[in-house]
């Protein structure tokens, strides 16, 4: 079953309000729709949450990689990847070429699936075929005060979630810390809470805010330190906090995670397939953390991530944008979601990611 054509569509959705986090602006929901055709089928996966150069990551699908691989059968997976990947190696914005790759190597695995009738969660180790899922929330926004957050952490709760993952790291350690204890207290102890800082604080202060949030059952604190010594200052902080830490959804490569676990940064590890060079690299990602003894999470992307973290022992939570306005790709676009009960979702059982898009929201939104 040869690869004969490929179509990619960049897709940008203004949003109503800017969801900000401590280091960044997220005013558009962006993805990569991208079809590979191949014997009669068709793959349909979407990618991403990039900000703004969704049709330039659809540009090189078509233009830098789709040549690379056409006429290979779709089995050649690796060979594939290995082809693709070498691209890197005189790339000078190699994270986008990263993300073009996903976007191929993603579409060749629902390819795949529906090639021998299988999910991908299936193909990759069928250990369940249910997730927990979390939604992310605790945005920056003006005007928004302390009760506003506990608010918004009962509407995740009332629309099923497990759990949130909240933002952190743009105030004050102590300044924070009273976010999270309010959001806490709204939803009781059964309600899984986790933060995340995108990178926003150094060591120290990381690890103030975390001593002072440890009362308040933290499940994790993600991406605790700034990008440029990130794994040493994680290090630091995961020796002296008790609360586990997490990260890799910044890194683009297996190899980056690697140096992640070797540096003794990490409890858990959230990359994103999206990200990274796709399910065939994710699958090395997640060898990587079953030997160490380290659990795999995954950032956003549930429409792929609940087929991986739901193959293998060592996945944990699903994560997306419950509010209505954060994503509406998640609320409206993705016509086949599962919905969420009970902070848990029944993994789609349809071969390779059984993902159904709206066509008309396709058209309306798409930049190329």
């Amino acid at each position: 079953m040869k690869i004969e054509k490929v179509e990619a569509i960049g897709v940008s959705i203004p949003l109503k309000r800017d969801f900000g986090g401590s280091t960044y602006h997220v005013r558009k929901r962006c993805a990569v729709i991208t079809r590979i055709y191949a014997g009669g089928l068709v793959s349909e996966v979407y990618n991403g949450d990039n900000r703004s150069h969704a049709g330039e990551i659809a540009r090189m699908v078509r233009e830098d990689l789709f040549p690379l691989i056409k006429g290979m059968s779709i089995f050649e997976y690796e060979r594939m990847w290995e082809k693709l990947f070498a691209l890197t190696v005189m790339q000078g914005d190699r994270k986008t070429l990263m993300e073009a790759i996903s976007c191929m190597d993603c579409a060749i695995w629902d390819l795949i699936g529906k090639a021998l009738g299988k999910s991908v969660r299936e193909l990759l180790g069928g250990y369940r075929d249910t997730l927990p899922i979390i939604s992310i929330g605790g945005y920056y926004m003006p005007g928004k005060k302390l009760a506003d957050f506990g608010k918004e952490v009962e509407s995740y709760r009332k629309a099923g979630m497990a759990g949130c993952k909240f933002k952190v790291g743009g105030l004050s350690p102590a300044e924070d810390a009273k976010r999270v204890a309010v959001a806490r207290k709204a939803v009781g102890n059964d309600f899984m809470i986790c933060v995340d800082a995108n990178r926003g604080w150094n060591a120290q202060d990381a690890i103030e805010f975390a001593r002072l949030i440890e009362p308040l059952n933290i499940a994790w604190f993600e991406e605790p330190c700034h990008w440029y010594d990130e794994a040493a200052m994680m290090a630091r902080v995961r020796k002296s906090i008790r609360m586990p830490v997490t990260a890799g959804q910044s890194e683009i490569s297996c190899q980056g995670v690697r140096r992640l676990i070797d540096a003794g940064a990490v409890d858990y590890v959230n990359y994103d397939v999206s990200e990274g060079g796709g399910v065939t690299d994710w699958r090395r990602v997640a060898a990587l953390c079953a030997a160490s003894g380290i659990r795999m999470a995954h950032h956003e992307e549930a429409q792929i991530a609940s087929q991986l973290l739901s193959a293998v022992p060592h996945g944990t939570y699903a994560e997306c944008f419950a509010h209505p306005d954060r994503d509406p790709i998640w609320q409206r676009m993705w016509l086949n979601r599962p919905q969420a009960k009970n902070g848990v979702i029944k993994v789609v059982n349809l071969p390779g990611f059984g993902i159904e898009l709206d066509e008309k929201m396709v058209k309306q939104y798409r930049v190329n």
